[in-house]
Formats: structure tokens, sequence, C-alpha cells
């Protein structure tokens, strides 16, 4: 019998937050401004969001638009304030100008989070070479997960890079779990699991009418009756 699949739904609010977990979601990741791919929320919101559910809730660690850091002592100082405030879990991802990982910022964040849980974003999928990406990172405290579609256009392109890198599961820098997600569809499902993938990150997929709509309970749920059939 195959594990259950983890589910993890964007919320950017508490009503969010709540129909997630009423629909079956087994994880959040918490931003704002959708239109920018997805930045920090405010402390208030991480805050108010704990208390509501008791699912992990994964909160993004990007101050601006695009995969550079920025000010990295900005975004150390925010870390902290989120850590501060509860925050047990995060997402973060930083590439330099030529695509290559930052490695120096990343490690600066991830030395204040203790040793908490973190997702790499989809800043692997713009990646120059996605394999010396995960090399480097491998072995950073609390990296457990990288979100990817396998392509910076979607799952659609990506899917012959997933279904490669689900075969490398347990080699260096694979050990990571992969949870797919940019433009998933409910027709990738099969395939995925297929090919032993047991993570899903949704979004717009979990509105009914897109990113001005809030999270739908019932999309959710359906959601999660396909990925517990497999």
């Amino acid at each position: 019998m195959k594990q259950r699949a983890v589910l993890e739904v964007i919320a950017l609010d508490v009503e969010d937050a709540l129909a997630a977990q009423a629909g079956g979601a087994d994880r959040l990741e918490l931003v704002t401004d959708m239109a920018a791919d997805g930045l920090t929320p405010t402390v208030a919101t991480v805050a108010g969001i704990r208390e509501a559910v008791d699912i992990p809730v994964r909160v993004m660690l990007r101050l601006s638009e695009g995969f550079e850091a920025g000010d990295v002592s900005r975004v150390v100082q925010v870390a902290r304030e989120m850590r501060s405030a509860g925050a047990e879990e995060f997402v973060l991802g930083f590439l330099d100008a030529s695509g290559e990982v930052d490695l120096a910022a990343v490690e600066r964040v991830v030395e204040v989070l203790d040793g908490c849980r973190w997702t790499f974003h989809r800043a692997i999928d713009h990646a120059a070479d996605r394999d010396a990406l995960r090399k480097q990172l491998d072995g950073l405290p609390g990296l457990d997960t990288y979100l990817t579609a396998g392509s910076a256009a979607g799952v659609d392109e990506g899917l012959a890079v997933l279904l490669a890198e689900a075969s490398r599961t347990g080699e260096p820098g694979y050990e990571q779990r992969l949870l797919v997600g940019g433009g998933l569809r409910l027709d990738h499902v099969p395939g995925l699991r297929a090919a032993g993938v047991d993570a899903f990150h949704i979004g717009g997929a979990a509105r009914a009418a897109g990113w001005g709509m809030p999270v739908s309970t019932e999309a959710v749920r359906n959601w999660r009756q396909a990925l517990d059939e497999g």
C-alpha cells in the first residue's frame, strides 16, 4: 500500500488556511502577493494562521520579485522575526545573476532558522544547473524538500525531468522530498505517483476561480481524493 501523499496548499490568509485544512491539506505554504509569485507575509498573518489551524505551515522568506536575495541582512532579520512569532518551517531559495545558487545567502538565512525544516522553492527551475545546485545544498541543516515543476515553464514541460529526479531518490543531493507544483493538474498525478512522487503543491488549482477567490474546500477535497486514489 502506498504511503499517503502530502498535499500542500498555498494560503494567503486565515480564510484560505481554514478552507485548505477542511479540504484535507496536510501542510500550508504561507505567502502574500501572488502577482510577484509569492512574497513573505506579515508576522501578524503568520501568527493568526498558526492559531487558526493545526497542520504545519511553511512561511515564505522572499522579500522581492525574482530569485536574487537582495539585502540578505534584511532577509535574516525577517527570518528572526518569524521565528520569534513561532514559525517553525520555511520556504526559501536564492540564485545569483548567473543562475547559480547563492550559497552564501542561503547559508546565512539557514543559520538563523535553528535547524527548522525548509523547502528550496522553484528557484531550482530557473537555475543554470539544477543537479549542481542540489549537490551544493546537500547537507544544509533542515533542508528536506525541493518544490519544483521540473521546468520554469511548468509541469507539462518539466515532466521528464521530474520523473528522472524521482528515479534518483536517495542519491547524494537527491535525499530530499520532491514536492511537485507549478502548473500541476490532476491528470499529471497518476504518472507521478507511479514514479514514486509523494508530495504535491497547489495554489490556483485550490481556488474555484483563480487568485481572485479564496481557497475552495471542495477543490482541495477533490485533490485529496485524487491523491488518495493514486
